[in-house]
């Protein structure tokens, strides 16, 4: 059979409806023209290409035109089945032009979703948002209702069922939209969140049933694929309730799970409540502001938590309850929307953890003055063994404690939440994400909180250290035991130092620091008090060199004092204790070394102390009880005697090579140990 023969053939088969057997001789005149493209210069084959043509749009617009018939956009009701010859026209379709087929399928979903807007018009009481279960079960029926009737009319590769799930989701949105600007003020937070909340779900459903595969259809989409990155059902949700999401103590510590499929549908609906969340942000805003109070209010009538010497420091309760609470709205918002909502969240996040540092933590911190609680010198002489003058009482150590540890638990946990809420907004959001600032917060209390328990000892060290200075030293007849303020010291410190460590036990680099810093703090001070010992015997220079090793053990003991587990103290705090205390044994010893001949005296100071500086050399001759008239000579053949760098970096480490080693000063130590021993 020629084409010519062919295109008369099709065009009495399409005037019969005959549109099986159309489609297969269509194909056929389809193919044979394809093969001849390439002679679309000969007139014959043109003219026949024409007719093709022409026969291709009669055909086109008689099935658009029977599916008119057969689906009214208005006025009478659908037939009650599918039709043969429907069914085969649609195999026709797919032949023509890709419009034709376009075509139908916008009609016929047009035709299926016209009662929805009947039934749930604006000012219809099923619109609003209370009863927006309606709405999906309505589409649910109408879909069972389409695969009973008309699913095998239309070929399986159009994917009718889902094309119609995904107008009636474009239709509801639109349709939300237009009804909540109208009603906003009647929208509250709870019915926001059910509507939100039913929505999702619907959309849930919708990814478990279709592929999505329509939503890349370019003459159908209506909505931007939501971003790469979110995943709102299959992370972070233990059940399709959001009322019921909890999280524990630790949640944010979990591994992460495996990154699931994103789903296609996600937004498709629930896009429209995006406008709107400025509800639920107040909402939480409000709820956080009452949060806080509550535990204000709690703090004050529980009181500071009880001493614990087993565990390590308390974490207060509520800091768990605040990051689960921040939990809850991190995954209900990130449902709600992965864009500026969820930046206002953060915002209001970083606000009330603040908020939390300030009033929980900061403000509950035990009180200090500046002063050393107006204790007089006759106090401080009289100060015995086993007196209570540490500032802080047990439960107050005990607080600081717990402060400390629930702000690095809130420190840890809130750059978990950064890098959390990082994960569920939009990528381009990223950098608005930022919670530095809170964790400085944090870190402000924890030093706080560490200086408090140096300020404290330090405190309670004090009296011995005035005690030490006012001491008459210069009549020291004899070398004894430890004398009575190094008794004292090491008394405050074991009452302190075993509390602060079993009760940082869970912190324990926090402790460290605590070590340090009592040190760096402690033994200036003793430095200084030592200069204030004037004038010195030479044997009131001996005990007070047996006192100063003395302190010296116990600095390097004190991490572990008190402590059954023997555990080597860091190595960074122990380089700070020896050469801060070695200084202050060279300081004795050059004040127990002659002064005659000058020159000698001179170039030992020099040696022992590398300390080019004149005042210090002044201190030392005032602890010697030397005159005005020696000390102006002496002053003068000092600074004749400094040595004098070379230029540049090589000035400095040839100073440092006067001092003496480690361990010619232990060596030392341990001769004036044993004079001690027989003296004693």
């Amino acid at each position: 059979m020629t084409p010519r023969i062919q295109i008369i053939s099709m065009r009495a088969m399409t005037r019969r409806r005959q549109y099986g057997e159309v489609a297969n001789l269509l194909q056929g005149v389809m193919n044979v023209l394809e093969h001849f493209h390439k002679y679309m210069g000969i007139p014959q084959i043109r003219q026949l290409s024409e007719r093709v043509k022409a026969a291709q749009t009669e055909l086109g617009q008689q099935i658009l035109a029977d599916f008119e018939e057969a689906f009214p956009s208005q006025g009478t009701k659908r037939p009650g089945g599918p039709s043969n010859v429907l069914r085969d026209a649609c195999l026709v379709a797919n032949i023509l032009d890709p419009r034709i087929k376009q075509e139908i399928i916008k009609k016929f979903i047009k035709q299926h979703l016209s009662e929805y807007l009947v039934l749930f018009q604006e000012n219809q009481d099923v619109a609003w948002l209370d009863k927006i279960d309606r709405r999906y079960a309505w589409i649910k029926r109408q879909l069972v209702d389409y695969e009973e009737k008309y699913g095998r009319m239309f070929p399986r590769e159009w994917y009718m069922t889902e094309r119609i799930a995904v107008e009636f989701c474009h239709v509801t949105r639109t349709e939300l939209a237009k009804i909540m600007r109208t009603r906003a003020k009647e929208i509250e937070v709870k019915l926001l969140l059910f509507a939100i909340q039913r929505t999702t779900n619907f959309e849930g459903i919708l990814a478990k049933r279709f592929s999505g595969c329509t939503l890349t259809d370019g003459s159908l989409k209506k909505l931007e694929s939501p971003p790469a990155s979110t995943n709102p059902f299959l992370e972070d949700e233990p059940t399709p309730e959001m009322e019921e999401l909890t999280m524990d103590k630790g949640d944010l510590e979990q591994p992460k799970k495996p990154k699931a499929p994103d789903n296609p549908f996600h937004g498709i609906v629930s896009k429209c409540f995006e406008p709107h969340l400025y509800v639920y942000i107040e909402s939480q805003d409000k709820n956080l502001g009452e949060l806080i109070d509550r535990f204000v209010a709690d703090f004050k009538a529980q009181g500071p938590p009880k001493p614990n010497t087993d565990e390590g420091g308390a974490v207060l309760p509520s800091c768990a309850d605040l990051f689960v609470y921040y939990k809850k709205c991190m995954v209900q918002c990130s449902q709600l929307s992965t864009g500026e909502p969820m930046i206002a969240l953060s915002t209001i996040f970083q606000k009330y953890l603040r908020e939390y540092a300030w009033k929980i933590l900061s403000g509950n911190l035990p009180k200090t003055t500046s002063s050393s609680g107006g204790l007089t010198i006759s106090s401080l002489l009289k100060e015995k063994e086993g007196s209570e003058v540490a500032k802080f009482t047990l439960e107050e150590l005990c607080l600081i404690c717990s402060i400390l540890s629930t702000a690095e638990y809130c420190l840890a946990t809130t750059q978990q939440l950064e890098e959390k809420l990082k994960e569920k907004v939009d990528v381009s959001l990223t950098e608005r994400i930022n919670l530095t600032g809170e964790m400085d917060t944090f870190s402000t209390v924890i030093s706080n909180s560490i200086q408090l328990l140096v300020q404290d000892l330090d405190a309670a060290c004090d009296p011995a250290l005035t005690a030490m200075s006012k001491m008459q030293w210069q009549n020291v007849e004899h070398v004894g035991d430890q004398s009575p303020y190094v008794t004292s010291v090491i008394l405050h410190i074991k009452q302190n130092v075993p509390i602060i460590r079993d009760n940082l036990a869970s912190t324990r680099k926090y402790f460290t620091q605590f070590c340090i810093k009592f040190a760096n703090s402690f033994i200036p001070k003793f430095i200084t008090h030592l200069f204030k010992c004037k004038p010195i015997s030479m044997v009131g220079a001996e005990q007070l060199l047996l006192d100063t090793h003395s302190l010296k053990m116990v600095l390097l003991d004190l991490p572990s004092i008190g402590s059954q587990v023997v555990r080597k103290a860091p190595a960074s705090y122990t380089k700070i204790v020896v050469k801060g205390m070695t200084r202050a044994e060279m300081i004795l010893k050059v004040v127990m070394a002659p002064h005659e001949p000058s020159v000698v005296f001179v170039d030992n100071y020099i040696k022992l102390l590398t300390d080019c500086n004149t005042e210090t050399f002044q201190k030392i001759l005032d602890m010697k009880g030397l005159k005005r008239s020696e000390q102006s000579s002496m002053l003068e053949l000092f600074r004749q005697r400094l040595p004098t760098p070379p230029a540049g970096p090589e000035g400095a480490s040839s100073l440092s090579l006067l001092a003496p080693t480690p361990e010619q000063e232990s060596s030392r130590i341990r001769k004036l140990e044993k004079l001690i021993k027989k003296r004693l």
